[in-house]
């Protein structure tokens, strides 16, 4: 979906007036950064990233608004962190406009496979039901787009995957009404055993729970943790290179001006 430049201005100006609701996602789909002054730096001994995956994030034919959106996305780290390979089936939760299912393809290579599966909420209202120019890049051939509700996100005829990624849009099933329970138990299904579920998301204050997933679109990340577990997943790594804890937790992504603190989190089926 291309949007013009007067949309994106006009976008930008309800973001900056504070009146932007529910269209915060379209800025995300959209490919802008929202980043703060001054890029948050990875922790050192965090994630090793090797020259593969290096080269992945290094490809010359990547867009530049995905290279802006690399700011304050890590995607070297994000990869390494995932574990992913050549060759692995993944599914990608939550896609978006595509920016970590394309990274996701070139990392896996022609012998690999992805499903990038988008919400009809999110598709309908915020992508006005039309994928992303990107998807039809000779690099996305391997990748299989899906309209799904998160409560139900895998199709019948896919699977079992090697790795399931779901970035930045936990906390959106909550104010989407999504059946969280039921979501998280496909999940869990669609996993081959040993494989892994990487989630991040922005962080709530203790004691906020679930009460900002659409006023601030963040969650306390003790909920994330427990409603996993609760689905049989074994949480087995935890990042530290999104995390920031000079964030007053105060304010969304979109309109922080610092680093927003951001969990990581790798779960495994047993």
């Amino acid at each position: 979906m291309a949007h013009s430049n007067n949309a994106i201005a006009w976008l930008d100006r309800r973001c900056r007036s504070g009146t932007m609701g529910r269209l915060w996602l379209l800025a995300v789909f959209a490919g802008l950064s929202f980043s703060p002054a001054g890029a948050r730096t990875a922790l050192s001994g965090d994630v090793v990233v090797s020259p593969q995956i290096q080269a992945v994030v290094d490809s010359p034919d990547r867009t530049q608004a995905d290279r802006e959106m690399d700011r304050r996305r890590h995607p070297a780290e994000m990869l390494a962190f995932f574990g992913v390979e050549p060759g692995m089936v993944v599914l990608d939760v939550f896609t978006g406009r595509g920016y970590t299912a394309e990274l996701i393809a070139r990392a896996v290579g022609p012998e690999g496979a992805v499903v990038a599966q988008n919400d009809p909420i999110v598709f309908e209202k915020f992508l006005k039901g039309q994928w992303d120019p990107r998807f039809g890049q000779d690099v996305m051939k391997n990748v299989r787009t899906v309209v799904a509700p998160l409560d139900a996100p895998v199709p019948p005829d896919s699977g079992p995957y090697d790795l399931i990624t779901f970035i930045f849009g936990y906390h959106d099933s909550v104010w989407m009404g999504r059946d969280r329970t039921a979501m998280n138990r496909a999940l869990f299904n669609a996993l081959k055993p040993g494989g892994y579920l990487v989630v991040a998301d922005h962080a709530g204050n203790p004691g906020t729970g679930a009460t900002q997933t659409e006023t601030l679109h963040r969650i306390e990340e003790s909920v994330e943790r427990a409603e996993l577990e609760a689905a049989g997943f074994r949480l087995v790594d935890e990042a530290q290179f999104l995390r920031n804890p000079s964030d007053p937790r105060d304010a969304p992504f979109f309109k922080a001006t610092v680093p927003v603190d951001q969990f990581v989190l790798k779960y495994q089926k047993p």
